[in-house]
This record gives structure tokens, C-alpha cells and sequence, in this order.
């Protein structure tokens, strides 16, 4: 079920539209790889060009008061901007979090987002989920304990942040309470763990569309996320839950978080589902966000050019002979490509009845290539695998994992994948049957292969 990614959350920005504040922005970050930091928000996105002495001296116009993002080539970490801001930081990018200090209006509030981010940080998100029950919540306790020490004593210069940062406190301890169950399960390698009803709820008087709390707190926007996902209620497959997902889309408030739900949901638009361009469609006007859509359209586009009959995007990468097959070179026969990695269970399971396909249809009219989409630096392990298993037809490692254009023009974002191609090189079928299913034999049969 799709439904579980969405369990992992991947927390992206969203939009938001106000009034703009000009604010100042200077310090010096030294051992960047890449001389340039930026900032991001709802929204907006700032890069900075450093001094080749990693200094820099900015003016910006921010929409709203609240959490940014600042990124440097290695690191990330969240940023206080209010109009007030004339903010100074200096930074090591080699031990960034050990070294960044702040001066200026607003730094009290930053410094204390980098003392609380060391005090977070200091057990990952695996040790602190599997942990039992027990010490899990004596641990979030105690991590809440030490933020809420670090909150009383620090002298903050900015009311607004003094008084969201309780809410966001309370917010980081009910989002483990939330989280306990679904990431128990993931790092314990559990499956149908239930918490006992000793276990502290879930406050359901949260208001979980609230755009300033959104603003504010990235806690509160996982806690919204996840909740929306929850709440979702459908019988049936796959699809019967976008269509629940998008209902549920329609009834929030906050703009932002509607936008943060169809980032988190954009590759709903996929070649899996017949009305794909319903699904594209309704994302797109529920969201604007400007980037959003752009993504949204791309993948539809991609979609479009991808369909039966049009000519195949090509590929051109390494053999297991250490040589190189294209697409190009193998016009004339039918092409199944098998779109895998080693890492794949469900790929695995898929090699004995490709094996079968293959051995029922050797000397016919069909070519059967197998692209890798393990990273490069995996290749001897992609090889093992290939002469363990003793794999069969054009075995080929994708030059850039799942990022290699052909992937990337396929929107391939689940694997295993089919396609087939006709022997002049245009799609039959980008969305093929498996080896495993009768239908593919059907097809075969049809095209009289």
C-alpha cells in the first residue's frame, strides 16, 4: 500500500503570500564547497554568492514572520526571520552546527534554535523509535525537559517567537507521541505493533490548520501531515485513497498546508493510475505554489510524451562486459526492459518468472535488457548480484542510479518497472506487464512476437 511512504515524511515548503519586509543578512561561512548558501521559505528561495573569504552582506524581502531554512553545500539548519531581522552569523561549514554564533536583532532566537536543534540532534530518530515503550517516553521527556531549561533561561528579544516557541515545544513532544507507533514498527522491524493504553494520546484540540503555527513550527507541520494522512478514510485500492486524499485536500483551510500535502503526494500523477490527468488536474488547482506547479506539469508532460507510439527517450550505458549498449543499437527486435536495483525486494522476486519469459522467447523476435539503477559505486555488488543469480539478457547499470535521464523521462519513481519497445524504437507499452503476470504473454502473443 502507497499509503505507507507517507509515513516517512519528507517535510517540504509550501506557499504563502503577504506583504514583503526588506531585512539585512551578513556574516562570513568559510569551507563552503560551493561559495554559496541560500535561505528558503514558503514560497521563496534566496541564494547568496560568499566573498571568497566567505563573508557576504544581503538585503532580502521576506512575506512572513517565521522558521526559513538556511543551506550551505554540507548543512542545513532552521532560521528565525521576522521584518525586525539585521542578522550576523559566522560559521565553520566543517563543524557547522559546533561553530555558528550569531550577533544582531534576532540572533538571541537563533542562537537558541541552534542550542535546541544540539540538543535534538544528540540521539537519531532510529535509537529514540526503537526504543520500548517506557524508555521512549522517559527520553522525549527528558529531551523536552532540557528545551524547556533552555527556553527559561534564554532572554529573548522578540515576544511573537517567545510566545510560539511553548506551542512549538508542546508540538515536538506530541509529534513523537504521534510518530511512536508508525516508526516503532519501521526501526524495530515490527509489524502490527500496537502502543498499550497506558500510552499517552494523541491532544485532538490541536488545530491542525493553522497557518501561523504552520509558519512557525516544522514540528507542527509534520504533526499536520501525518494527521491528514491518518485521517484519510477509504475502502479499496490504491487509487480509492487519492481520490479520499484530494476530498480531504479540498476541505483544508491553510493554503500552506495544502501545498505541503500535494508536494508530499505529487507522484500521485503516475502512469499506475488511468486517470492520472484527473489526479494531475485537481493537484494543480489546489495548489500556488508557482515551483509546485511547474513540478506537477513536468511529470504530467512527461507522462504525455512517454505514451504508446511515441519514440522512446534513449539510453546509452554500461554492460556487464564493461562495454556500452544503447537503445539505439538494439532497433530491429522488441525491447522488454526489466527497470531494477539490487536493493529491491520486490525486483528480486520478479527474476524467476523473467527468467521463464526469457527462455520461452529465446530466438524469437525480442530483446530482454535489465537496467540497474544502483548507485555507480555499488557496481561490483550490481555485478555480484548479476553472476550469482546468473541473470540473463543485457544486464546495464544506469550512469546516474535513478536520476539517469532515461529514468528521470520515464518517471520511473517505483521499481520493479516494464516498458516495452517496438523494433523501430517507439513505446508499446511504458507501463508493462510483469514477467510474473499472464497478460505480458497475452501481449507478446498479440504482437505476434
Amino acid at each position: 500500500m502507497k499509503k505507507t511512504i507517507y509515513l516517512l515524511l519528507i517535510i517540504v515548503l509550501a506557499s504563502f503570500t503577504t506583504s514583503k519586509e526588506l531585512i539585512t543578512i551578513s556574516g562570513k561561512i568559510t569551507n563552503t564547497e560551493n561559495g554559496t548558501i541560500s535561505i528558503k521559505g514558503e514560497s521563496f528561495e534566496k541564494e547568496i554568492k560568499l566573498n571568497a573569504d566567505g563573508s557576504f552582506l544581503e538585503n532580502i524581502s521576506i512575506a512572513y514572520d517565521g522558521i526559513y531554512t538556511l543551506e550551505t553545500s554540507k548543512n542545513s539548519l532552521p532560521i528565525y526571520l521576522s521584518k525586525e531581522t539585521k542578522l550576523m552569523l559566522i560559521a565553520d561549514d566543517k563543524v557547522f552546527n559546533a561553530s555558528i554564533k550569531y550577533k544582531g536583532i534576532g540572533s538571541v532566537e537563533n542562537q537558541y534554535i541552534a542550542k535546541k536543534s544540539n540538543i535534538i540532534s544528540q540521539i537519531s530518530d532510529e535509537e529514540l523509535y526503537k526504543l520500548d515503550e517506557m524508555e521512549f517516553l522517559n527520553k522525549v521527556n527528558e529531551i523536552k525537559t532540557s528545551i524547556s531549561a533552555l527556553y527559561n533561561k534564554t532572554k529573548f528579544t522578540n515576544d511573537y517567537f517567545k510566545e510560539k516557541e511553548v506551542a512549538n515545544i508542546y508540538y515536538f513532544e506530541q509529534k513523537h507521541v504521534l510518530f511512536y507507533k508508525n516508526y516503532h514498527n519501521l526501526y524495530a522491524h515490527l509489524k502490527g505493533f500496537k502502543v498499550s493504553d497506558k500510552f499517552p494520546k494523541f491532544d485532538k484540540k490541536i488545530d491542525l490548520d493553522n497557518d501561523a503555527d504552520f509558519l512557525f513550527s516544522r514540528e507542527y507541520q509534520k504533526l499536520a501531515v501525518l494527521k491528514f494522512f491518518n485521517n484519510i478514510k477509504f475502502d479499496g485500492t490504491d487509487i480509492d485513497f487519492i481520490i479520499a486524499k484530494i476530498t480531504g485536500i479540498k476541505a483544508i483551510k491553510s493554503q500552506n498546508l495544502k501545498n505541503l500535502i500535494i508536494q508530499n503526494s505529487i507522484y500521485d500523477v503516475n502512469v499506475d493510475y488511468a486517470n492520472y490527468e484527473k489526479i494531475y488536474q485537481e493537484y494543480l488547482s489546489n495548489t500556488n505554489n508557482q515551483k509546485l506547479k511547474e513540478s506537477l506539469t513536468s511529470i504530467y508532460n512527461n507522462i504525455i510524451a512517454t505514451q504508446s507510439h511515441k519514440a522512446s527517450p534513449q539510453f546509452d550505458y554500461e554492460n556487464q562486459k564493461g562495454g556500452k549498449t544503447s537503445l539505439e543499437s538494439l532497433k530491429g527486435k522488441y525491447v522488454y526492459i526489466d527497470v531494477w536495483a539490487t536493493w529491491c525486494g520486490p525486483c528480486l522476486k520478479e527474476v524467476p518468472s523473467l527468467k521463464k519469459v526469457e527462455e520461452q522467447y529465446q530466438g524469437k523476435n525480442i530483446q530482454f535488457v535489465s537496467i540497474s539503477v544502483d548507485n555507480i559505486k555499488d557496481r561490483q555488488k550490481w555485478s555480484n548480484i548479476v553472476n550469482t543469480k546468473q541473470l540473463g539478457g543485457i544486464q546495464l547499470l544506469a550512469d546516474m542510479d535513478i536520476n539517469s535521464e532515461f529514468i528521470k523521462a520515464y518517471e520511473i519513481k517505483e521499481i520493479p518497472r516494464f516498458i516495452l519497445i517496438d523494433p523501430d524504437g517507439n513505446i508499446v507499452n511504458s507501463n508493462a506487464p510483469k514477467p510474473s503476470e499472464t497478460k505480458l504473454i497475452d501481449l507478446f502473443n498479440e504482437l505476434k512476437i
